[in-house]
């Protein structure tokens, strides 16, 4: 690049850096979003350093296909209002065993399953670009998201009888969940007491557990309990498999703001086999804190399509609705609004692409700040994108007819569910050594 001037500050840049009249060179490096460049000058005091790379945040060619043929198929099967509300049973249910057929039979449900169980072998931003268009697109789907939490687990940890059972039905089209949340152990998972006994040639299973999502469609509840009563409250847990129909298990559905969704347990004498454990025993916990890095990023994927949902019917509304003989839209007002939330929109893609990066170049690599850090935020844009379209809306947002306060609904619960906002602050603040 040959020098210039730039502006009338003085400002030129050269082959490998960006010089001031008066300051040593600065280090630099181009930074790329979806649709702009932009030079970046950081650490103004050093003295001399080479151009940095550029980053490039650019899909595949295939990811692209992906996203499109995702975008086409969700028009095509549940773009419509009276769609959606034929494959949700008048919006009462959020998982469509039919339109996730068909999703399995493309391929789509195993994307991050090995191609040995029926999967496609592919990552995990595969994953969360199917995630974001999938939720983007509305469609009724709401068990996959465990049921990839529960994948991650059983890739990691399960047996090889296991891994065929577990994720090449996934592959096919089951719907898993995982149980952990106890009415006295909430973001304190350790403290527990479900417990789970050794007898002849497996474990007996009783205790309670609560909120626990889509367990009422699953094959399969993934159950955390204590078998071992350790110095430790993270000591003696293991996670044990416990097929839905199964004797001594009741499943009772907890009615909430975003319909059914989310259960109690109750375990009465549950008898589990030995070959149920996933995993070793006593390890619950150390499996459990391997899995973060996935369980967080794959909430914070589900988000970001319900936020770009909202902020498109929002944006389509404001340029269509006029008061005052002109667009909402044009008043500086909504502008600005729009402005903050579209910026928080891309900054919230570029982390989750990110993370998701980080964990497919090292699946085992623990990422605890990097995962709270996505989960917090992308859930903290996705609640204050839904709201604020429902307020730029005003009553239309507000009234069913309308998308936006099914969004709402679907974003309050994303600050609370895989770890607290709280505690991902609280992780955060410890991984800075606070």
């Amino acid at each position: 690049m040959s020098s210039q001037a730039v502006g009338d500050h003085g400002y030129q840049f050269d082959d490998a850096r960006l010089v001031t009249p008066s300051a040593p060179r600065l280090l630099w490096a181009t930074a790329w979003t979806h649709e702009s460049r932009a030079f970046l000058a950081v650490q103004p005091n050093v003295a001399y350093v080479d151009r940095l790379p550029a980053v490039d945040f650019a899909l595949t060619d295939e990811q692209n296909d992906f996203v499109d043929a995702l975008r086409d198929f969700c028009d095509r099967e549940c773009g419509t209002a009276d769609q959606r509300e034929r494959l949700t049973d008048g919006y009462k249910e959020h998982h469509n065993f039919d339109l996730y057929k068909q999703m399995a039979e493309l391929g789509w449900l195993g994307v991050t399953i090995p191609e040995e169980y029926g999967g496609s072998g592919g990552t995990m931003l595969d994953a969360c670009l199917f995630m974001e268009e999938t939720t983007r697109g509305l469609a009724p789907i709401g068990g996959y998201a465990t049921t990839l939490i529960v994948a991650g687990a059983t890739q990691r940890f399960g047996t090889e009888e296991q891994k065929q059972e577990i994720l090449g039905g996934i592959a096919s089209g089951s719907v898993e969940a995982i149980a952990m949340t106890e009415p006295e152990a909430g973001s304190d998972v350790g403290s527990l007491t479900t417990r789970a006994e050794r007898v002849d040639g497996g474990f007996v299973i009783n205790g309670q557990k609560v909120f626990i999502s889509n367990a009422h469609i699953s094959d399969h509840v993934l159950v955390v309990c204590r078998t071992t009563k350790g110095a430790s409250k993270h000591e003696g847990l293991t996670m044990i498999w416990v097929p839905r129909e199964v004797e001594g298990m009741e499943i009772v559905p907890i009615q909430t703001m975003g319909g059914r969704e989310t259960n109690t347990l109750y375990f009465t004498d549950c008898v589990a086999p030995e070959s149920a454990v996933l995993g070793e025993v006593d390890q619950g916990w150390t499996q459990l804190m391997a899995g973060l890095n996935v369980e967080r990023l794959i909430l914070a994927a589900t988000m970001l399509g319900i936020a770009q949902r909202a902020f498109d019917d929002a944006l389509a509304y404001a340029k269509e609705r006029k008061q005052f003989d002109r667009p909402i839209g044009s008043f500086q007002a909504l502008q600005h609004r729009f402005a903050d939330l579209a910026t928080d929109l891309e900054a919230a893609r570029l982390m989750t692409r990110w993370v998701a990066t980080l964990t497919d170049e090292d699946p085992d690599r623990m990422l605890p700040k990097e995962a709270s850090m996505v989960k917090l935020f992308v859930t903290e844009v996705a609640k204050r994108t839904t709201l604020e379209g429902m307020q730029m809306m005003g009553g239309y947002g507000y009234s069913s007819e309308y998308d936006m306060e099914r969004l709402v609904r679907s974003s309050l619960v994303s600050t609370i569910y895989g770890g607290t906002s709280e505690i991902q602050r609280t992780i955060i603040a410890k991984t800075l050594g606070l």
